[in-house]
């Protein structure tokens, strides 16, 4: 912990960084219903977020449209090259890990979490169009 807490800024803030532009990307991506990101307008509480916070981590969730089915969305995660599969949020490495959201959210389709580690974002951007490409039938 002491190692790691003095470039802890520099890594949040770039985390925060390439996580937005992953968010912005996958929000105009066919198949997806909505992306839950604190910093996009279109994300429900955007406005508190934009008045009590500058920056929003690296952890965002991906809503598909309902008629997705959740093998086609597990098969996705399964696709991505770079991201593992996990829930430990906080390093280095990017994550994502799918949920099926149908009965307990107000939103018909799957979900993916997305945790943005210190990757080249542009490579996530296009591991996560492949991964769509492959197994996301639009």
């Amino acid at each position: 912990v002491l190692r790691s807490l003095p470039h802890y800024r520099l890594r949040y803030l770039a985390q925060d960084t390439a996580a937005r532009k992953l968010a912005e990307w996958l929000s105009s991506q066919p198949g997806i219903a909505r992306v839950l990101h604190p910093a996009l307008p279109s994300c429900p509480g955007h406005a508190i977020w934009q008045r009590d916070f500058t920056a929003a981590a690296s952890l965002f969730s991906v809503l598909f449209e309902p008629d997705i089915a959740q093998a086609s969305i597990d098969r996705f995660v399964e696709a991505l090259a770079l991201f593992h599969i996990g829930y430990s949020w906080g390093g280095a490495v990017s994550l994502a890990i799918p949920y099926d959201v149908r009965d307990r959210y107000p939103h018909s389709g799957g979900l993916v979490r997305f945790y943005v580690g210190l990757e080249d974002v542009d490579d996530l951007i296009a591991d996560v169009g492949q991964a769509l490409a492959q197994t996301i039938n639009l």
